[in-house]
């Protein structure tokens, strides 16, 4: 029985101790605002962003770029790399012209065992070229995407970002939209697990805001379960979470 009562106890010293690690899938480029042209390089990932451990990314179903309404396939650049042990896929796409690029992926459904489901997230981030700043809220007939209200680029830490959640075209009311802060390394330690991953729900009207503390990477992952798509697993029909991810980026405030 003391046994039986320690092995428990360990359980759930164990439980506590793991926090509270959320997917995300990443489309990361080195810069996100370009003044002059030239290359950028944009990195493909499947993580947990602010504890950086990672999941092996299967090649994308779709991977591209667009720009003033018009898509380029960029699945034949990507090329496969390793990183902390994990696959990610980058690429190098070379900017000429002015204008907001639209990076973007779809990427092979992952079976997530412990929620006994699967995840698609439809992964975006915006790079401005050359300030046209035009574009930055062109929607890509994602199944699930963050339409941006805030320009998602020229932001400081402590700027306000809003965004809107289309699911199927169409705003989607009180949807959760997951937040992490992307910590290379993992050098920010949290106060607490639910400090990892932070949660705002959209309006009536699909829409949300959310304040970014400090300078670097932030992720919105804005959920849906899919209502008329499963996927066999084990001869079971599973369900499947829909992700619509933007990532954008936090600058430092001069002078602080």
């Amino acid at each position: 029985m003391f046994v039986r009562v320690v092995s428990w106890a360990l359980m759930l010293c164990l439980l506590a101790a793991a926090p509270a690690a959320a997917h995300f899938g990443m489309v990361i480029p080195q810069a996100n605002i370009l003044d002059k042209p030239g290359t950028v390089q944009v990195e493909l990932r499947f993580w947990h962003p602010r504890e950086d451990k990672g999941m092996d990314l299967a090649k994308p179903q779709e991977a591209g770029v667009a720009l003033a309404g018009r898509k380029q396939d960029l699945l034949p650049a990507l090329k496969q790399d390793k990183l902390g042990g994990r696959t990610v896929w980058r690429t190098a796409y070379p900017i000429k012209r002015p204008g907001d690029y639209i990076f973007y992926m779809t990427p092979q459904p992952y079976w997530e065992p412990g929620e006994k489901s699967f995840i698609i997230h439809y992964t975006k981030t915006v790079v401005s070229a050359l300030g046209a700043e035009s574009g930055w809220d062109q929607a890509l007939g994602l199944p699930i995407e963050i339409i941006p209200l805030t320009r998602p680029y020229g932001l400081y830490a402590g700027n306000s970002f809003s965004g809107r959640v289309l699911y199927k075209g169409r705003p989607l009311a009180n949807a959760a939209v997951e937040v992490e802060f992307f910590d290379p390394g993992a050098r920010r330690k949290p106060i607490a697990d639910s400090y990892v991953t932070q949660v705002v729900k959209t309006d009536a009207k699909g829409a949300f805001t959310w304040t970014l503390p400090w300078p670097g990477w932030w992720g919105f992952a804005a959920l849906h379960t899919a209502e008329d798509l499963k996927i066999k697993k084990d001869g079971r029909d599973r369900e499947v979470e829909l992700g619509g991810v933007l990532w954008l980026y936090a600058a430092p405030v001069p002078g602080r």
